[in-house]
C-alpha cells in the first residue's frame, strides 16, 4: 500500500520494526525541507512574514490533531517531545499532586517502561501504590479483571490501548466508562495505538492520552500530550522559561500564559510538528479504517505461513493485531534478528521495554515483527523462506 511514497523501500529493505519507528513517506520529508527551505523562523516570537507563516503551520497542526483524535478544543492538545515525555508530564505535573500516600494505580506487566518507570518513581516519592491487573492465559486484559482490582484507594487506571508486544487491544471504552463511574483518573498510552486505527478521546473518556510522531509515518521527538482541560489545566508545567510566561519580576512574581502555550515552554520542535501535521493528512487520505483492516490481514496471513515452520513459537497467535511475537526454538532472539538482518530483513529483539512481561510470558527475550501499511504479504513470504533455511542460522551468525 503506497509503497511508492516509501524511497527507502527501493534498497530491497524489508522492514518489519514498525513499533520501534515507522519509516516516513516523502510527503512528511518534503513538509519538512519546505519548512527549512523556504519559511524558516521561530513561533510565537516574530511579527514578520515568515514567522507568521509559521504561527499558522504551527497552530494548524493542533487542530488536525484534534479532529484526528476528537477532541473538544485546540487547547488540550500540548506538543511535547513524545511519548515517554508526554506520560512523565502526566505523572510529574498533574498526579504528584493529585495522589497521596496509599493511593493505588492500575497498571499491567504489558506495559511499555514508559508506562511503568515514572509510577514506579512516584511511588517512592509519595508512597503511592502500584498494582498490577491481571492478564488471562493469552496475557490480554479482561473486563472481569480490570473490575477485580479496583479498591476503594484505586485513584488511577493506566495502560496501553495496544500493547507493544504482543498487540492486544484492551476494552478501554469499557474501562473509560467504568473509570467515570468511579471517579477515576484514566491515563491511555496511545503510542501503538493512535496510528493505526481511529481514536477518539471523548467516546472512550480518556483523561490523559499520549502518543508519538514517528511511530506515525512523523519525525522523530515530537510526540503529543492530549488532557481534558480542566484536568490539564491544573497540570503544572515540568519546564518553564521562554514563551510559556506572561511576565515575570525581579522579586518572583510571575504569571504564566493559557494552556496549551503554558506547557510548550522554549522553541518547540516546528519541523517536527510540521511533520506530523502532515502525516496526520497522510493517513487520513488513505483511511484509518483501510490501514487497520490491512494490517490484521497481514498479521493472520503471517501466523499461517509460520505454521508451516515447526520449530517456530509463536506468544500471540490468538491475539488481533498488527505485531507478531516469536522465537526459534532453542535460538536467542538477538541471534534470529542477526541473521534475519543478512537477509535484508529488519524485526526487533528483546524485552522491547517492557521487561516485566517475562513474569507473564515465562521468556525474557521475543522476537518481534510489527506491521505498517506499506507492508506486504510478498515481504512475509521472504521471511518464511529464511525462517525455513534457519538450521544454518550459526553459519550465518557466527
Amino acid at each position: 500500500m503506497n509503497r511508492e511514497d516509501f524511497k527507502i523501500l527501493d534498497t530491497n529493505l524489508v522492514y518489519f520494526d514498525n513499533g520501534a519507528t515507522t519509516l516516513k513517506p516523502a510527503q512528511v520529508v518534503d513538509s519538512i525541507v519546505d519548512y527549512y527551505t523556504n519559511y524558516t523562523a521561530n513561533a510565537h516570537r516574530g511579527d514578520y512574514d515568515n514567522s507568521l507563516k509559521v504561527d499558522m503551520m504551527y497552530e494548524g497542526v493542533r487542530d488536525k490533531v484534534k479532529k484526528f483524535i476528537n477532541s473538544d478544543k485546540t487547547s488540550e492538545i500540548i506538543f511535547t517531545s513524545g511519548t515517554t515525555d508526554s506520560l512523565n508530564r502526566v505523572v510529574f505535573g498533574f498526579m504528584k499532586y493529585h495522589l497521596s500516600k496509599g493511593d493505588e494505580v492500575l497498571i499491567t506487566k504489558a506495559e511499555h517502561a514508559s508506562n511503568v518507570l515514572p509510577w514506579l518513581e512516584l511511588e517512592k516519592e509519595l508512597g503511592i501504590i502500584v498494582k498490577y491487573i491481571p492478564l488471562n492465559e493469552q496475557n490480554i486484559v479482561l473486563m472481569e479483571n480490570v473490575k477485580n482490582s479496583i479498591t476503594e484507594h484505586t485513584k488511577v487506571i493506566s495502560l496501553a490501548h495496544v500493547t507493544n508486544v504482543l498487540g492486544d487491544t484492551r476494552p478501554i471504552e469499557e474501562i473509560g466508562k467504568l473509570c467515570k463511574e468511579k471517579n477515576i483518573y484514566f491515563v491511555v498510552d496511545g503510542a501503538q495505538s493512535v496510528p493505526h486505527m481511529k481514536t477518539d478521546v471523548q467516546k472512550n473518556n480518556i483523561d490523559f492520552l499520549a502518543f508519538s510522531a514517528h511511530k506515525m509515518l512523523g519525525p522523530t521527538g515530537v510526540g503529543v500530550l492530549y488532557g481534558k482541560y480542566e484536568l490539564l489545566d491544573e497540570l503544572k508545567p515540568t519546564i518553564v522559561g521562554g514563551g510559556m510566561n506572561s511576565l515575570f519580576e525581579a522579586d518572583g512574581m510571575v504569571e504564566y500564559k493559557m494552556l496549551p502555550t503554558r506547557l510548550e515552554a522554549g522553541t518547540p520542535n516546528i519541523a517536527g510538528v510540521i511533520g506530523l501535521g502532515r502525516a496526520i493528512d497522510y493517513l487520513l487520505e488513505i483511511g484509518m479504517d483501510k490501514i487497520h483492516d490491512y494490517e490484521i490481514e497481514l498479521k493472520k496471513y503471517l501466523i499461517k505461513r509460520l505454521e508451516e515452520i515447526p520449530d517456530i513459537i509463536v506468544y500471540n497467535k490468538n491475539i488481533e493485531g498488527a505485531t507478531v511475537a516469536f522465537n526459534i526454538d532453542k535460538v536467542f532472539a538477538q541471534d534470529t534478528a542477526v541473521y534475519l538482518n543478512h537477509y535484508h530483513i529488519c524485526v526487533r529483539a528483546g524485552n522491547h521495554c517492557a521487561k516485566i512481561l517475562k513474569d507473564e510470558l515465562h521468556v525474557k527475550n521475543t522476537c518481534r515483527i510489527s506491521f505498517c501499511l506499506y507492508n506486504t504479504k510478498e515481504e512475509i513470504d521472504r521471511l518464511i523462506n529464511a525462517l525455513k533455511n534457519s538450521k544454518d542460522i550459526f553459519n550465518i551468525v557466527l
